[in-house]
């Protein structure tokens, strides 16, 4: 299993602008690496959702991860191993790493205002 790219929507664009903004993070790649592990941090399985990933943000899984690239994807097989234990191989994982990361940019948008905020987190 590998993700190799990391694509994001035009509503995450748009809030994650938002969040460069209220912190004076510019990193794309920094601000998602935070939102996905805000996300796997909730208990709830993220909703299924037809997410359009139609913004001009993308990036390869090299540029998200950094240098903790196994760790980011080891993140993601055990929550993909606690929430679906049962059957986890029927479970997509590019697609379950898009729900964490957009679920966890959303989430960000609504609790962080400046960079004390994300620091709380």
């Amino acid at each position: 299993m590998s993700i190799e790219h990391v694509r994001l929507s035009e509503k995450a664009k748009q809030q994650l602008i938002t969040l460069k903004r209220r912190t004076g993070i510019e990193n794309w790649n920094v601000l998602c690496r935070w939102a996905f592990c805000l996300s796997l941090s909730e208990k709830a399985i993220p909703p299924h959702e037809d997410i359009m990933t139609d913004s001009s943000v993308e990036m390869t899984w090299k540029t998200f991860s950094g240098e903790q690239s196994e760790i980011y994807l080891a993140l993601l097989k055990q929550r993909v191993y606690e929430d679906y234990k049962d059957h986890p191989e029927t479970v997509d994982m590019n697609y379950l790493f898009k729900l964490h990361l957009h679920r966890g940019i959303s989430y960000m948008l609504n609790r962080v205002h400046n960079l004390d905020d994300m620091i709380f987190l």
